[in-house]
């Protein structure tokens, strides 16, 4: 069903999307646990390929529009929608993973962002951030709220930490039957606007920062966006729902429950 353009899922349509959201949470930890220096994004790609037909479901990202990869790999000042490749990961390095999944028709969507070995402490505090301001949208999600209430948290999480730039150019964004759908999930604003949270709407919350300037450009592959400074990016992304007991991060193992819990919020999945 949709309500002015916003797709409302039945409760066992969420179930299918709980589905594919498992896998793409195995899926990524699996990726998260392997990707080492000297190996080539393409190499990720294929392990995640792989892990995603062993579980009986398909990626949405592989031919989106024209998209060669099951999996985005961005890379230091690669902000998103990286392009798997020849390109070998060094000891310093850090990778944004971003990966999708169908299950019966219904789509999840995650990401993560990886430190390759030892990396500087401001961009362990850059990853750190940006992952707390993902759990802060989240949390700031009630039925009969709004949209820009996550926006407005993510945003407040972020100016909190220290100086960072929030890349305003891509968003998150509603998901379903199709992995983009309306409303849009700004990473700034105002709270009280936009979209009125209820049951059966699915969002997908995706926080993307960077160490200085958030001003970004497209390569020339037409994908692959870049900080126009080169300063390095830092990208992590749940798909979540609200029943009437609370959040259920469907792309997390646990449904998101030990965060959620941690910060004070009420746990909704089953």
């Amino acid at each position: 069903m949709f309500d002015r353009g916003v797709e409302i899922k039945t409760p066992a349509q969420i179930e299918s999307m709980r589905a594919a959201g498992l896998v793409v949470a195995s899926t990524l930890e699996l990726l998260r646990e392997t990707v080492k220096a000297g190996m080539t994004t393409a190499e990720l790609d294929v392990i995640a390929h792989d892990h995603i037909r062993s579980r009986g479901a398909t990626s949405n990202f592989l031919g989106y529009h024209g998209f060669t990869g099951v999996i985005c790999t961005s890379v230091n000042d690669e902000v998103v929608h990286g392009i798997p490749g020849t390109r070998v990961l060094q000891d310093g390095d850090i990778i944004s993973i971003d990966c999708g999944a169908i299950v019966d028709g219904w789509h999840g969507d995650a990401a993560i962002t990886v430190a390759i070995g030892d990396v500087p402490d401001e961009v362990a505090e850059l990853m750190r951030v940006t992952e707390e301001s993902l759990w802060s949208g989240i949390a700031a999600a009630r039925l009969g709220g709004r949209v820009s209430d996550i926006s407005h948290a993510v945003e407040t999480s972020v100016r909190a930490a220290g100086p960072y730039g929030i890349v305003e150019g891509f968003t998150g964004h509603g998901i379903g039957s199709a992995m983009h759908q309306p409303p849009n999930v700004p990473n700034v604003g105002r709270a009280g606007r936009g979209a009125k949270l209820v049951t059966g709407l699915a969002l997908a919350v995706e926080p993307m920062v960077t160490l200085d300037s958030p001003n970004t450009l497209t390569l020339e592959d037409d994908w692959t966006v870049v900080t126009t400074d080169g300063s390095w990016a830092a990208h992590y992304e749940h798909t979540f729902t609200l029943t009437d007991t609370g959040a259920w991060v469907l792309t997390a193992a646990d449904g998101g429950k030990a965060r959620l819990e941690a910060l004070g919020v009420p746990y909704g999945g089953d």
